[in-house]
């Protein structure tokens, strides 16, 4: 069979969820196309080529563009089979499944999508499948260059990147994250020889540096060493960086020293708030002093870290949205936060773990379901204005090119203002912030 796979969104990377299913469709003997709209147009020849469509939808924002591509496709050719795949596929399938698409797939998706394909599975409906791994080694042929995606910046040289994935899965429960709906503390294994292939195949298109984009790549801590280490030994020059919980941070401090030497420049990790009573509420498993010390132990091992937050929930004051800030900049991470994360609010997805959480229902309205989220306000209407003005500030500031720096101070005077509820001061320049030479990815990246 002809089958079109499509991705929307996928961080700015090159798109494994695309590489990943490509291959275990060819190797079943189906040919395939790809399209990836991030960067590519929408290909008007593919699609009437093609005898079945499969988009992929590992993330919110990638569903949102998904179902839209979806209602495209279904206008133009009706009676074309559509399937959604990946950790959001499930979500809102009152919708997608009324209409827009015929199957969707969670999950270890590759074993699920060639039977679809092969007309095995039914046909139609949603189906979770958490069985065994099996993703073969990614087919990468046919996706656009690296070139056209997300770099390495570190110590003002660019490098391209890949982007592979040695788990899926995990096995946290927090209560505000879509991959317990999904996986429910239950994590996969890609195994180290299919890592190992994908990486080789990155670093033939040029690849300089590698991305772990594993829920957390400390799940398995024997499992990712071991992967660290085997690239380590193929490519000593390449670098990479990962996703942990600041629990695994600190709880795994004898693994860094060797992670630093294989070649880890820095690591994501998701701070969400300087609230401990929040932090307790979405069962994140550290505190914010424990944050503070996961700064300390990587940067003592020539690790950077770029926290990601939640600034805005139900339980959010101004007065903690300038604690968060005060935080940022007393750890001198003013230039390891990308500025979007100062705006992003709470998203309740269809499952989500946070339903059972009683102090949460009295701000929901009801669910979105176009939006993928349940509907919800702050019970202190200035919150929500200010989440408001400081995604304006942030819009802004990204489109006229300003300093990390400068968008910090902007958001920092909007805070102080929407606290004391008159003008702020002109803030002075932040102190300590070294941010010359810190790795980063060139694009900002967000679920």
């Amino acid at each position: 069979m002809r089958v079109l796979l499509v991705s929307t969104y996928e961080m700015g990377h090159q798109p494994l969820h695309l590489a990943s299913p490509a291959a275990a469709l060819r190797a079943a003997g189906h040919q395939v196309r790809t399209l990836d709209l991030s960067v590519e147009l929408f290909d008007e020849e593919a699609l009437a080529w093609a005898e079945a469509v499969a988009l992929s939808v590992p993330m919110h924002t990638a569903m949102r563009l998904a179902l839209r591509v979806a209602a495209g496709v279904r206008e133009a050719r009706p009676e074309l089979p559509i399937c959604l795949y990946g950790l959001y596929a499930t979500v809102s399938r009152d919708l997608t499944l009324d209409g827009l698409a015929d199957r969707a797939i969670a999950g270890e998706y590759e074993p699920e999508l060639v039977a679809w394909v092969e007309g095995r599975a039914g046909g139609s409906g949603a189906v979770v499948d958490l069985g065994r791994n099996h993703s073969p080694v990614p087919s990468r042929d046919g996706l656009p260059p690296l070139e056209l995606y997300a770099h390495l910046v570190a110590g003002g040289e660019h490098r391209l990147a890949g982007y592979v994935e040695a788990s899926h899965g995990c096995l946290h429960r927090c209560r505000h994250c879509p991959v317990p709906v999904v996986y429910d503390g239950r994590m996969r294994i890609v195994a180290p020889e299919v890592v190992l292939a994908d990486v080789e195949a990155l670093a033939a298109a040029g690849a300089r540096h590698v991305t772990f984009g594993d829920p957390d790549f400390l799940n398995g801590p024997r499992h990712a060493l071991r992967v660290a280490r085997a690239v380590h030994e193929r490519f000593p020059e390449l670098t990479f960086d990962c996703t942990t919980k600041v629990e695994h941070i600190l709880r795994h401090a004898d693994l860094w020293p060797e992670l630093a030497a294989c070649g880890c420049l820095f690591v994501v990790s998701a701070f969400e708030s300087v609230d401990d009573a929040v932090l307790d509420l979405l069962d994140k498993g550290h505190t914010t002093a424990e944050a503070a010390a996961a700064v300390a132990l990587l940067r003592h091992h020539d690790i950077e870290i770029r926290p990601s937050f939640l600034p805005f929930t139900p339980w959010t004051t101004i007065a903690s949205v300038v604690d968060l800030l005060d935080f940022v900049a007393a750890l001198d991470l003013v230039g390891n936060v990308d500025p979007v994360q100062y705006t992003i609010r709470l998203l309740v997805p269809e499952g989500s773990l946070l339903l059972d959480e009683p102090s949460l229902r009295p701000y929901l309205d009801g669910y979105d379901a176009e939006r993928l989220s349940w509907r919800w306000s702050s019970p202190d209407p200035a919150v929500d204005r200010l989440q408001a003005r400081l995604a304006e500030i942030i819009e802004r500031s990204v489109a006229d090119g300003e300093p990390i720096e400068t968008a910090y101070l902007r958001v920092r005077t909007a805070a102080l203002e929407a606290l004391s509820g008159r003008e702020a001061p002109c803030l002075p320049a932040t102190a300590g912030t070294a941010t010359e030479g810190r790795p980063r990815l060139t694009e900002p990246w967000f679920c």
